[in-house]
């Protein structure tokens, strides 16, 4: 496959033309995670735009620091807000993160090569979770593979909120994988892990009674016993111990949840 990095000759000698890349993030009240996001891009892409939910915290003045183009909108949704920032990237090729993500160093340095030997469509990366502190290994959480650098003419964020994911227009488009982890800062306590999982079990419910899903008793037994199933036995979650057990639990219990607001909806409804 013929790289996109365009070659052109000059009095003999070979030029290689660097390939742009914009890395797009969307925050809110994410002090505490982005300049860690922000230094980790600022030497990999030729532009930083964050789209931010008006924080009330000093999200915005760390973004400034970075010299970041910093658009405050509306919240819209996870797929639509990130659909949203896409939209105001100068460049079709993108790195896409969240505020409580970062590159590693060594998937730093395998994007600064796709600027002269761009080869696919887009590319996936491992993401490597931080949990309470600890790095998580198995529980359905490593290697956990996002498809997080890609050309936006070529894909989109789809998914059911809150479980966003970039696809392929076409299934033709080619993929490859790079070296190097997104390192994922999730909850650092147990009471922010069961504050999110009530919030995402909301939205969850929501999206599925809007595209007309069901909750009947069977999915509300089954579902959330064969998601502990898989994530801890299957998965090796209790190859992370405490926190893997913690993790396998509330995964279940998100799930059970979803369904039994999902329910709730369709009663509401009546």
């Amino acid at each position: 496959m013929i790289s996109l990095a365009q070659k052109y000759y000059f009095y003999g000698s070979e030029i290689t033309t660097m390939l742009k890349l914009s890395g797009v993030i969307i925050t809110f009240n994410e002090e505490r995670n982005i300049e860690r996001c922000l230094e980790s891009l600022v030497n990999v892409v030729d532009e930083i735009v964050v789209v931010d939910s008006y924080s009330t915290d000093n999200t915005k003045a760390i973004c400034q620091k970075f010299n970041a183009t910093f658009i405050e909108q509306e919240f819209l949704g996870y797929i639509e807000q990130k659909n949203f920032a896409l939209e105001q990237t100068t460049y079709n090729h993108v790195v896409s993160l969240d505020g409580d993500e970062a590159l590693s160093e060594t998937l730093q340095k395998s994007i600064i090569e796709l600027k002269t030997n761009w080869k696919f469509d887009g590319y996936y990366a491992n993401r490597f979770n931080n949990f309470c502190g600890q790095w998580i290994k198995y529980s359905d959480w490593y290697p956990n593979k996002k498809l997080r650098v890609f050309d936006k003419t070529k894909a989109k964020w789809t998914g059911i909120n809150p479980h966003d994911n970039v696809q392929f227009h076409d299934s033709k488009t080619k993929s490859g994988h790079l070296k190097g982890d997104i390192l994922h800062w999730t909850y650092q306590t147990y009471s922010e892990f069961n504050k999110k999982t009530e919030y995402f079990s909301t939205i969850a419910a929501k999206a599925y009674y809007d595209k007309g899903k069901t909750a009947p008793i069977w999915k509300i037994i089954w579902n959330p016993t064969w998601a502990f199933i898989k994530s801890y036995i299957l998965r090796l979650g209790f190859l992370d111990g405490f926190n893997g057990f913690v993790i396998c639990v509330q995964t279940a219990n998100i799930t059970f949840l979803k369904y039994s607001k999902l329910r709730e909806l369709y009663k509401k409804k009546i």
